[in-house]
């Protein structure tokens, strides 16, 4: 779609400067009169009759210009012309000179394009060569050798008329051995902007200042108490250390009135990256690998603070969200608005917090501007009420002659703010070598004044560069807008201004169908299986969160990890945008399993009733609570779990322990019975896997009571009979003592008959006097304790000494 006409307003010049040409003109007279005396030439020659012709190797010498200052001169500056010119033919080229031309005028925006696109056109036209004293000569080029050039002329030499952007080419003319003539064989275009004198009506102009990266922080954290962040990389260290492109981001841009649209993300990796943090794979004891960069987050964080301040700053959504990816493939998914409904509302405040600044978060920046409606549609359906779309791809207008005016209202409250498209895109490209840097810078200037001179309507001009721009294209960016804002006819404004700036009437307001978005941009999406993984990690998260003691530690990262995988940055890099998303889910499931029952090997159940334990493990370093266990009989006629199939009991650990559950079982049959434990949440919800295990039920009966109650019979009658023969025993060995005492006794008084002296001089026992110690023992004294063994055979039964 047409951005818009190329046609271009005029202002009047001064008389002097009309005069001037008019003059120039005429004292040329002469020359064309002697020229039209010549061989007819080619349309070009005849175009530009000052201009050697074109060598017919076309080119062979490649000019450079690297540096033309000031970008737009006033009446009484200098301008300055530098670069290189390098001899690329087989041939040596002498008697070479370098010289600037003014050409035509170029007078719509379009024609400025054509120039561009022909810069090294060497069958271009070009102009009459500026006075010979402002050229610079060399005697020979050697093959394959550059040489450097510098041209300063004073602008009121250029010859400039009226206001408008001129075509200010520098040339190389020579001769080669096999062409001794002269002979341009050499040429770069760029662009004059001139308006020396203050315009009366300024064009507004807002540019953007992206400070967005890629995706760096995993949803990962340490179990310490300060959660230390885990990076999946190092390289926002590079970007934010000195020379780096976040560096130069903020450098370039605190010095420029423009309006920073900020990532909050960026913000709080960064904040992140001011304490430890850490690089899974690396070398912990490397401190430039490993945390080893907090002075230079803490650096660049102050610099941004600095720079903003009394800024305008646009936050995007927490992760700068893929709007397109998400209206295509994502509403179809459920949950998915609700990601960036959450990546909104969190975004002013981050900001905030870090920045110390109030952001606005009523606009939405979809991937280079390109809309439709349905992209309309999820872009407002987070609260914002102003889109950022571009010129290429949304409606000008009906026949504008001119580039209108930014804010089209597009319905239902909202604001399409459509940037142009050729100061948005003319940088980029690679811009780290110096002749295409000042090429855009020029380029740039000529399209920002040819704009200004279409109209003298006031006109509102939003320009938004490419999301994140390398170092150089930030560092051109910065010299354009730079000489922009030292110009006469622009001047800055914020974006909230611009957005509120008076519409066109005449301006197209349709949001362009859904066929027109383009397909290049398409390729690019994320696919409808990245949003189904994110709403089933949601799922999981959701699970998860009611269980735990302190749930802000899980939700906070996993959600803003969640609005990282919708980030626009993985576009054109599906394969490390998946591993991230899997690497979110894996690590929750990781968190998920610390939760668990433990395992238990089949149960033997003897007797009527018994209790069962269970165990429930918690590797958290957070207690949870919130959790059932459910310990449920397959086979409830066989056993019972507490008189019915099945009891639950709450359940809460403590991080880093263990808890064991009782139930109480009851048996009704022999038999095997299968028992499952699960746990639940508090909602009904099953939480982890399941522990399946048998118990053997093994029910006691009266034959086994007979038979174990005539074994205890059995061991009381051999107790009884061992007592009796015990006694047995000891009264038979009593009575053969009394029996041996009384065969004594028999044998003495036998003897005293036969001897009646020896009876009288023998004592009795009651009357016998002391015996000594040491007397000698004698025949009469008292029999051992110990009977003597008899020859006789033992009784039946009875135990046998031996």
């Amino acid at each position: 779609m047409a951005e818009a006409a190329d046609f271009q307003g005029t202002s009047p010049s001064p008389a002097r400067r009309w005069l001037r040409r008019t003059g120039a003109v005429l004292a040329g007279t002469p020359l064309l009169t002697g020229l039209l005396q010549l061989p007819a030439a080619s349309p070009a020659e005849a175009a530009t009759p000052a201009a050697p012709r074109a060598a017919s190797d076309d080119g062979s010498v490649a000019v450079s210009v690297d540096s033309l200052t000031p970008g737009a001169p006033a009446e009484g500056d200098t301008v300055t012309v530098s670069g290189t010119v390098t001899n690329k033919g087989k041939k040596t080229v002498t008697d070479a000179s370098v010289g600037l031309r003014v050409g035509s005028l170029l007078d719509t925006r379009s024609s400025i394009d054509t120039v561009a696109k022909n810069s090294d056109d060497i069958g271009s036209p070009v102009g009459a060569e500026i006075d010979d004293k402002y050229t610079e000569k060399f005697s020979k080029l050697t093959p394959g050798v550059s040489q450097p050039y510098t041209i300063s002329v004073p602008a009121d030499e250029l010859d400039l008329g009226q206001d408008g952007v001129y075509d200010l080419s520098v040339t190389l003319t020579g001769e080669t051995s096999d062409q001794p003539w002269e002979q341009t064989l050499g040429v770069r275009h760029t662009f004059l902007p001139w308006q020396p004198d203050e315009a009366d009506t300024k064009t507004k102009t807002t540019f953007m200042w992206p400070l967005i990266s890629t995706v760096h922080m995993t949803a990962e954290t340490g179990s310490d108490e300060e959660q230390t962040p885990v990076f999946h990389d190092d390289e926002l260290a590079d970007e934010i250390s000195p020379g780096g492109r976040l560096d130069r981001m903020v450098t370039l841009g605190k010095d420029l009135d423009v309006t920073w649209v900020i990532d909050p993300d960026l913000l709080a990796s960064v904040e992140a990256m001011t304490t430890r943090y850490e690089i899974p794979g690396e070398n912990a004891d490397d401190k430039n690998a490993v945390g080893g960069h907090q002075a230079v987050a803490k650096r660049w964080l102050t610099e941004v603070q600095k720079a903003v301040a009394d800024k305008e700053v646009v936050a995007l959504p927490f992760g700068d969200p893929d709007l397109a990816s998400l209206a295509h493939h994502g509403t179809s998914v459920t949950g998915s608005l609700r990601h960036l409904k959450e990546a909104t509302d969190v975004a002013a405040g981050t900001v905030e917090s870090i920045l110390h600044v109030t952001a606005s978060t009523d606009f939405a920046w979809p991937v280079e501007g390109a809309v439709d409606p349905s992209i309309i549609k999820v872009s407002t359906s987070a609260g914002a009420d102003k889109v950022i779309t571009r010129g290429d791809t949304f409606e000008g207008g009906r026949d504008l002659t001119y580039t209108p005016t930014a804010p089209r209202p597009i319905g239902g409250g909202t604001t399409a703010v459509v940037a142009d498209a050729r100061l948005s895109t003319v940088f980029d490209g690679d811009m780290t070598r110096a002749s295409a840097s000042t090429q855009a810078v020029q380029r740039f200037l000529a399209q920002s004044l040819t704009l200004a001179l279409q109209t003298d309507r006031p006109c509102s001009v939003v320009i938004a560069p490419q999301r994140t721009p390398s170092a150089a294209q930030a560092q051109t960016m910065a010299e354009a807008i730079g000489a922009l804002q030292d110009s006469t006819w622009s001047q800055p404004q914020d974006l909230t201004a611009a957005a509120k700036s008076k519409p066109d009437p005449d301006a197209g307001t349709e949001v362009p169908p859904a066929s027109a978005y383009p397909k290049s941009l398409r390729k690019q999406e994320l696919p409808r299986s990245a949003f189904e993984q994110i709403a089933r990690t949601q799922d999981k998260l959701d699970r998860f969160k009611v269980i735990l003691s302190n749930p802000s530690r899980v939700v906070t990262p996993f959600g803003r990890a969640l609005n990282r995988g919708m980030a626009a940055s993985w576009r054109g890099r599906p394969a490390e945008a998946a591993i991230y998303r899997s690497g979110v889910e894996t690590y929750l499931d990781t968190l998920s399993s610390q939760v668990r029952l433990i395992e238990k090997s089949d149960t033997k159940l003897s007797g009527r009733s018994a209790t069962i334990p269970v165990t429930v493990q918690n590797n958290l370093v957070q207690g949870v609570e919130h959790l059932v266990l459910r310990l449920t009989s397959t086979n409830p006629t066989r056993l019972e779990i507490d008189g019915n199939a099945y009891e639950e009991q709450p359940i809460a650990v403590s991080g880093g322990h263990s808890q064991s559950v009782k139930f109480t079982t009851n048996a009704n049959a022999n038999g095997r019975a299968t028992v499952v434990a699960q746990l639940y949440t508090q909602d009904g919800r099953p939480y982890g896997q399941p522990v399946t295990f048998d118990v053997k039920v093994t029910e006691i009966t009266a034959t086994v009571m007979l038979v174990i109650g005539g074994g205890v019979l059995l061991l009381v009658l051999a107790g009884f009979r061992m007592y009796t023969q015990r006694k047995r025993a000891a009264a038979r060995q009593a009575e053969e003592r009394e029996q041996e005492n009384a065969a004594d006794a028999a044998d003495a008084d036998a003897g005293d008959a036969k001897n009646p002296e020896a009876s009288e001089r023998r004592p009795t026992q009651e009357s016998a006097p002391d015996t000594p110690e040491d007397a000698p023992e004698q025949p009469s004294d008292p029999a051992p304790d110990t009977a003597p063994e008899s020859a006789d055979p033992s009784g039946t039964g009875e135990r046998v000494d031996r």
